[in-house]
């Protein structure tokens, strides 16, 4: 009697146990595992961006969501990240929109002539235009944040103190500030920031216009020993997930991420604009860059050379059915705002 009734308790247990282990949610249940994807190097501020955003989601679910985090185009290469995101190649990806402009014209607006100022507000104006216009460039996915590069400047390897010393020079560039080059008599070369060291070294590019943190987080300040300062366009990034493992996941996960969407691009911006005094001080101190901002007179000049970046922008898209006047007055407003 007693040996049977030690044999319905084990029963009883191991079904209490078995049974844990399959039910989502219970302590024995098996977390939920993504994958996360991104181009450049892990020191750089898209993949910091991404650690934090990791730590904070599994932190958040107790644990449920483990993410694991790829950099350096080891999953998916800067130019392959929608598509490979949207077959499911990668769970998440990060993606700068300024290479595949085309493809993301809405959101590519955010690097028109208007005057950012920081990260910070380039950031949280792109996720406002963004929500606004919902462009259906991104219905595939599942847009988990948004953020920019703080303003454009110049890092050259000869000092640039005119449009004449800048006129011929091969720089690279891509999306909205390539026009900005162009307009200024500049040769514009495009390519992902991680091509950009190889080409520096081989001198196919004798430097680039974009945000200063590049100069310490690529080393660029090895290279290019002159900067002018010049609060040109930002840069567009978004992360995005595959849709189906969006819509897999439990309500109070996506409750936690959805939760992040706009935090994580303030945080984002503001991490960078600090990054960059950072960047800026180590350029000066450990490889005596110099930084130049061009005198009143000479950055009139050049200000006036971009006027029709905006108008030509305007009428290309508005061409193909977009409604670029709106979207660009939006741009301006939020610039005035965030600034």
């Amino acid at each position: 009697m007693k040996q049977k009734q030690r044999i319905i308790i084990t029963g009883v247990f191991l079904a209490i146990f078995f049974t844990a282990a399959i039910i989502p949610g219970s302590a024995c249940a098996e977390p939920i595992k993504l994958s996360y994807a991104n181009f450049p190097p892990a020191p750089t501020f898209p993949c910091v961006q991404m650690e934090r955003w990791k730590k904070e989601v599994e932190k958040r679910t107790n644990g449920k969501v483990v993410i694991n985090t790829f950099p350096g185009g080891t999953l998916l290469g800067a130019k392959s990240m929608m598509d490979g995101v949207i077959a499911g190649q990668a769970d998440i990806g990060n993606l700068c929109m300024a290479y595949q402009g085309d493809r993301f014209v809405v959101t590519n607006a955010i690097a028109l002539p208007v005057g950012f100022t920081t990260a910070k507000s380039g950031s949280l104006a792109l996720l406002d235009l963004y929500n606004k216009h919902k462009p259906t460039s991104f219905s595939k996915v599942k847009v988990l944040t948004m953020f920019t590069t703080a303003p454009s400047h110049l890092m050259t390897k000869k000092a640039i103190k005119n449009l004449a010393d800048l006129k011929g020079y091969t720089l690279r560039a891509s999306g909205g500030a390539a026009a900005i080059l162009k307009a200024w008599g500049a040769n514009q070369v495009g390519m992902p920031q991680s091509d950009v060291p190889e080409a520096m070294q081989k001198g196919t590019i004798q430097g680039q216009f974009t945000s200063f943190d590049v100069l310490k987080d690529f080393k660029y300040a090895e290279i290019c020993k002159y900067a002018v300062v010049l609060n040109g366009p930002v840069y567009a990034f978004s992360v995005v997930m595959n849709m189906d493992k969006w819509n897999a996941l439990p309500k109070d996960v996506q409750k936690v991420m959805d939760g992040m969407v706009r935090e994580q691009s303030e945080w984002t911006g503001n991490y960078l604009d600090n990054h960059i005094k950072e960047s800026v001080a180590w350029s000066k101190k450990d490889h005596s860059v110099t930084f130049y901002k061009l005198p009143a007179g000479e950055m009139a000049k050049w200000n006036k050379l971009i006027e029709p970046v905006t108008a030509n922008w305007i009428n290309s898209k508005k061409e193909k059915g977009i409604p670029a006047e709106e979207i660009a007055a939006d741009v301006a407003a939020l610039a005035k705002k965030y600034n």
